[in-house]
């Protein structure tokens, strides 16, 4: 799947396979001399894609060069869309799709974000979320549909999906090295086909 195109009409960065409705679009950045101004999240831009526009809880990361966070995603019942906007810095973002069913299944896409160049990645319900900061205070903002449920926080092994990172000195939570790898997933998704 290639980007959609953004209002302006630029290509969005194309991930490495096409992961049914999972997306990067540009986002639009107005600057002047006091700054700059841009919409990480915008319902109608997630619904034309397809995309579930439920909001439950916005949050920030801040991660050093070469931290990898994920590959992170919740269980149902509180399983969610998340649409993720790097806003400082920039980092390697990949997608892992876990849907049975799906014809992506397992398969990953990746994307490359930017502060400077503001994009949204929008990652459905059932797939698996991470990315890693190719940058120091690299400042990622996430908007989810649900909020966070620790007891169904988990996700799949950052080593065991395949993703080429960038970086070779990973930085990885002890949480993260814990989770279950991607073989050993059971998965409790289901991949519907759009009307």
């Amino acid at each position: 799947m290639s980007g959609r195109p953004s209002a302006g009409g630029d290509p969005a960065p194309s991930p490495l396979v096409a992961i049914p409705r999972c997306w990067s679009e540009p986002v639009p950045r107005a600057a002047d001399e006091r700054g700059w101004f841009t919409k990480v999240f915008q319902a109608s831009a997630i619904r034309a894609g397809g995309g579930d526009t439920a909001v439950a809880e916005v949050y920030l990361s801040s991660s050093r060069r070469g931290v990898v966070r994920g590959l992170h995603l919740q269980l149902p019942p509180h399983d969610h869309a998340k649409t993720v906007t790097c806003i400082l810095g920039s980092a390697f973002d990949v997608v892992v799709d876990l849907r049975a069913g799906s014809p992506a299944y397992g398969q990953i896409a990746q994307f490359e974000l930017s502060g400077a160049h503001p994009a949204r990645v929008h990652i459905p319900a059932g797939c698996a979320h991470g990315f890693q900061a190719l940058q120091d205070d690299t400042v990622l903002a996430y908007v989810v549909g649900t909020e966070h449920a620790p007891t169904r926080d988990t996700g799949v092994r950052y080593d065991t999906a395949g993703v080429r990172w960038p970086l070779p000195d990973l930085v990885v939570s002890a949480r993260d090295r814990a989770l279950p790898t991607l073989d050993a997933f059971d998965t409790p998704f289901r991949f519907t086909p759009s009307p």
